[in-house]
């Protein structure tokens, strides 16, 4: 069991789930017994629920796709009524939930098995997790001295660590595709809307949050989005509709496409060696597929996007911590220094600048979409460096414009992500390069507003050409040795 249980992704599982030669309940113990032995030097899993889980399946699984298969869901957001969330503050420590999201509605009906919650920063900010009410920092399996990400930095670390394949995640300015990077996995956003928000909120940070995964296998990724992608019902936008599914996408050849390579910021400064490497070695790849590859030299001013992105993400922080559980200001010990600047900044920012912001994020979508009328794939790195080592971005810095966009700053070290939160437009980071000390590197590509199966069929191509999942499996043997 042991062995087949490292071997498989969630898909895979399933399907043994499906013949009758594993239970519901020896994939429970397989992953509860990985989390035992693992999660200590990570800090990734918290708020066990194995009774809850156990229950679950004593009471009979829906007949779905992914029937008996263990799950994690982020310590943020995905409302359940039988699991708690601190949402990675002490201020919301234990917060119970009177209904389900219709996310968690969504993953339940597929026949997912949660026993748990992984790590996340306080409300999801920032690029790192490292949040007081976990007792410590986050570590990333491939070296513990590194960080996995964030701000679904402890599904990225359970699910590279082997606990399970495939955890729940969320993304409002890179956290599933930052964590993704840092520890060798799949994470895609899609396009803004694709994903179910309700039934308590209509849309996070102005449209720019969404819901995602974390997965070592790209038929993974396919198939949870397939299981819980469309708007809900009351949900403010809707996005272009998609012709067929995820999972019928990566059996589509992607044709010959027109893909811009950028090994810089968009901005035009330089990033990281391996980071560059990282994006030349897929473009080489790219072009022996047959693809049309060219340098992508537009240059493309960010900052004033980050600046209304930043304002935005402190009025959401704000509105957050104030109006949650409690009702009432958070005491300044109960949250993080990222948190404080967060509503000190928020204070500062006037009914008419927050819209203002919001023009300017929308203004900057269609700057971006200019950007696919000439090229199909946008291709650069995920990060503007391998994974930092933690607390370099540790959330104690008081001045959040600073933490943000100062010198070394969150968008100093992830200055591509955020860009297509603010754009709504599709993106998806690869694990297809290892630093030379072993460190995961994404790849990232976007395409234009809608073209989610576009990205999908090209990541197939590129599954098939250059596959990972070696190289994710020795992380795990290792593990269990």
């Amino acid at each position: 069991m042991s062995f087949e249980y490292d071997q498989y992704d969630a898909v895979g599982l399933a399907d043994l789930v499906r013949v009758g030669e594993v239970s519901p309940t020896e994939l429970l113990d397989a992953a509860l017994a990985r989390v035992e032995s693992r999660n200590p030097a990570l800090n990734a899993v918290v708020m066990l629920a194995e009774q809850t889980a156990r229950q679950m399946i004593e009471d009979g699984l829906p007949d779905g796709p992914f029937k008996g298969v263990p799950f994690l869901l982020k310590d943020l957001g995905a409302e359940a009524v039988d699991f708690p969330s601190n949402n990675g503050s002490n201020h919301f420590a234990n917060q119970r939930y009177t209904y389900d999201s219709e996310l968690y509605v969504r993953l339940k009906r597929a026949g997912l098995v949660t026993f748990g919650r992984t790590t996340s920063p306080e409300a999801g900010v920032g690029p790192v997790t490292e949040s007081q009410v976990y007792g410590g920092p986050t570590r990333n399996p491939w070296n513990l001295n590194h960080t996995s990400g964030g701000s679904s930095g402890g599904a990225a670390a359970a699910v590279a660590a082997g606990m399970l394949p495939a955890a729940h995640g969320s993304d409002g300015g890179g956290s599933v595709r930052i964590p993704a990077s840092s520890c060798g996995l799949v994470g895609f956003k899609p396009t803004r809307a694709r994903m179910p928000d309700g039934p308590v909120a209509g849309e996070g940070w102005a449209g720019m949050a969404i819901d995602g995964f974390l997965t070592r296998s790209l038929r993974d990724t396919a198939a949870l989005f397939d299981v819980t992608q469309g708007p809900d019902l009351g949900a403010p936008y809707f996005p272009p509709p998609l012709s067929g599914t995820f999972t019928e996408a990566m059996s589509r050849d992607p044709g010959r496409l027109r893909i811009a390579v950028c090994a810089r910021t968009l901005d035009g400064k330089p990033v990281h060696n391996e980071c560059q490497t990282a994006v030349h070695k897929t473009a080489t790849l790219l072009s022996d597929l047959g693809h049309d590859v060219d340098e992508f030299t537009d240059i493309i001013d960010t900052a004033k996007m980050m600046k209304a992105w930043t304002n935005i993400v402190a009025c959401g922080t704000a509105l957050w911590m104030r109006g949650g559980a409690h009702g009432t200001d958070p005491k300044s010990e109960d949250i993080e220094g990222v948190t404080r600047g967060a509503l000190k900044l928020a204070d500062t920012v006037s009914g008419a600048d927050y819209l203002s912001a919001v023009g300017v994020i929308h203004s900057f979508g269609r700057r971006m979409a200019q950007v696919f009328v000439d090229w199909d794939i946008l291709l650069t790195p995920t990060l503007a460096a391998p994974p930092i080592t933690v607390g370099t971005l540790k959330p104690d810095n008081e001045d959040f414009a600073n933490y943000r966009m100062g010198p070394g700053g969150v968008f100093d070290y992830s200055p591509f992500t955020a860009v297509f939160n603010a754009s709504g437009q599709p993106a998806m980071s690869l694990p297809l390069h290892w630093s030379e000390d072993d460190l995961p590197v994404g790849v990232h590509f976007a395409a234009a507003f809608g073209e989610d199966e576009k990205i999908m069929s090209l990541c197939a191509q590129l599954d098939g050409a250059q596959p990972w999942g070696a190289k994710q499996k020795s992380l795990i043997d290792r593990l269990s040795a």
